[in-house]
C-alpha cells in the first residue's frame, strides 16, 4: 500500500527547507520519494485518458488540483 502528498512550495530554497524537514522525520519501515517540478514543467504535464471527466475539463493549466 502507498499514499501520495502533494506539497505547493515557493521556490527551490523552499522546497530545500521542507525536504530538510522530511529527511528528519522519515519513517522506520517503508521509503519516501521527493519529486520536485517546475511550474512550466507542470503546465506542461500531458494528460493521456480516454475521454475527459466533467471535473478535468472545467480545471485549465492556471488552477491545481491536489487530492
Amino acid at each position: 500500500m502507498w499514499s501520495v502528498y502533494g506539497r505547493i512550495v515557493n521556490g527551490f530554497d523552499d522546497a530545500q527547507t521542507h525536504l530538510k524537514r522530511l529527511s528528519a522525520n522519515l519513517p522506520k519501515a517503508g521509503s519516501v520519494r521527493c519529486l520536485q517540478i517546475s511550474e512550466k514543467q507542470f503546465t506542461g504535464m500531458k494528460l493521456l485518458l480516454g475521454t475527459k471527466t466533467y471535473q478535468e475539463k472545467k480545471v485549465n493549466a492556471d488552477q491545481l488540483l491536489l487530492f
